[in-house]
């Protein structure tokens, strides 16, 4: 339920509609909420007890961006070569474009310090507001959520918490979509995660645990390093060469937390002599998560589940334009989270 109320035969959703319930003009309901001091007396005492009357909520974002606010869109991302990643800015900066905003893109590198240092120059630059990807664990998270109190942050690939606006992909659908085909095809699956740098990696080894436990098999989490970095394919390589010179795989069928992983995987299978591939004679097979955008092109290419970046930039628009629109509804009927469910894309690996 949104925090307008109905008052005689309509309700209040707007400043226009609050203006005429309280019996004054927009520009002075707007100075009042700009700095109710700047109003007189009289006039703000009215305007207080009509709040308390109608339970009226302004949308303060928009108040901030008409008061004092900048036409750039701030964004956030953790590697600027990432494919993904760089798909998604793309996507971003041209609905940024086309709506009449400078989109400004910060890279952290992964790094703690340097995403401490992007947030304070997108608050510096009094930006409208910003979509961020965030470094999740490793984040300065009372720094965003502070920010968050006065532009509309909108977070993509992973979330900041479980109460923040979120779009993503929906991991316990695609991981029920991955593990239910290799369990069909083959061997079920022994699970090769993710360094724990975002929210990402609990919530996919969790989603993974269940999808095998659905299908009444047991869940095998193969223990990893935990200091690692962003280097994903590195770490794929290196922890699959270690796997594998320590006896080998549990199963002879790996899914990976994503295609990062499984890149570096199928590197450590090749140099150990080993066949990675869905075809009789191969001794291993290999699965990813994200589709990346070199996946095809691995040697096997990879089978993985897509994740939809031009849908997730799209809508994380949409829901940032929504929070700076004055007059869109506010409250509890406004989705702040969207998870997208994921396909499947059947190649060569598994």
């Amino acid at each position: 339920m949104s925090g307008t109320q109905i008052l005689s035969d309509r309700p209040i959703k707007t400043m226009e509609d609050f203006s005429e319930f309280v019996g004054l003009s927009r520009p002075t309901v707007s100075k009042y909420f700009n700095d109710p001091a700047s109003v007189r007396r009289k006039t703000r005492d009215l305007i207080e007890v009509a709040l308390k009357e109608s339970g009226f909520r302004p949308n303060m974002f928009a108040v901030n961006l008409n008061r004092r606010r900048s036409n750039i869109i701030g964004i956030i991302i953790p590697n600027s070569t990432d494919p993904f990643y760089m798909a998604l800015t793309r996507r971003v900066e041209l609905i940024a474009n086309t709506a009449g905003f400078l989109a400004f893109v910060l890279s952290s590198d992964g790094n703690a310090e340097l995403e401490a240092r992007a947030i304070e120059t997108l608050k510096s630059m009094n930006v409208a507001g910003a979509v961020i990807a965030p470094l999740g664990i490793k984040s300065h998270q009372q720094t965003l959520r502070t920010l968050g109190e006065t532009i509309p942050l909108i977070y993509v690939d992973s979330p900041l918490d479980e109460t923040s606006a979120f779009v993503g992909t929906n991991n316990r659908q695609s991981f029920q979509l991955i593990v239910d085909y290799l369990c069909r095809s083959g061997e079920a699956p022994c699970y090769l995660g993710m360094p724990g740098v975002n929210t990402n990696a609990g919530t996919r080894e969790t989603a993974y645990v269940e999808a095998m436990r659905q299908l009444k098999m047991d869940p095998i989490v193969l223990p990893v390093a935990t200091d690692a970095g962003w280097d994903f394919e590195r770490f794929g390589y290196e922890e699959t060469l270690r796997i594998l010179d320590e006896g080998g795989f549990p199963s002879k069928t790996v899914l990976c937390a994503n295609d990062r992983v499984a890149f570096g995987a199928i590197a450590a299978a090749y140099h150990r002599g080993l066949k990675v591939g869905q075809a009789p004679g191969c001794d291993l097979r290999i699965a990813g998560h994200d589709d990346h955008p070199l996946s095809r092109y691995a040697c096997p290419p990879i089978t993985t589940v897509a994740q939809n970046y031009n849908e997730i930039g799209r809508l994380a628009m949409d829901l940032l334009f929504q929070k700076l629109d004055a007059d869109a509804p506010q409250g509890d009927d406004v989705n702040d989270r969207i998870l997208l469910d994921a396909a499947i894309m059947l190649r060569e690996s598994a």
